[in-house]
């Protein structure tokens, strides 16, 4: 069984619509924001290192909205490896407040070179695929 990475999110007022409730592109930020801390802290591979010439942008995102996050609630975000092809990954995660399950679904994103406007797929190296291994869930 792979690893899980997991980071916190307190629900703040910049995150909510004028219900009191989490506005749904803000879930999306969250999201990035997992990810950008999973490659950084996890894979070894910041963005800011990343974006000078490479990119991983998303290719396919299928998401379940469950149950509301409300102003004041913490919950956990999780994401662990489904897939690891040559040049891309697919991640599932799930945001779980307590016992229920806020948001959930999966992502996959491709590894590309930038060069004169135009994506082409690159093979991830070898340090940052065997890092993306330990989280792949069999």
């Amino acid at each position: 069984m792979g690893q899980v990475f997991t980071k916190k999110q307190k629900v703040k007022f910049q995150h909510c619509d004028a219900a009191g409730i989490v506005f749904y592109p803000r879930f999306m930020e969250m999201l990035n924001e997992l990810v950008e801390d999973w490659f950084e802290e996890e894979l070894g591979f910041p963005f800011k290192e990343l974006h000078h010439g490479e990119g991983i942008p998303t290719a396919d995102l299928k998401v379940a909205f469950v149950s509301p996050a409300r102003l004041g609630d913490v919950f956990v975000k999780s994401l662990t490896v489904s897939k690891l092809g040559n040049s891309s990954l697919t991640y599932n995660f799930k945001f779980a407040f307590e016992d229920r399950i806020v948001l959930q679904g999966e992502c996959t994103l491709v590894h590309v070179g930038l060069s004169q406007d135009q994506l082409k797929s690159q093979p991830w190296s070898n340090s940052v695929r065997e890092n993306i291994q330990r989280f792949i869930q069999e």
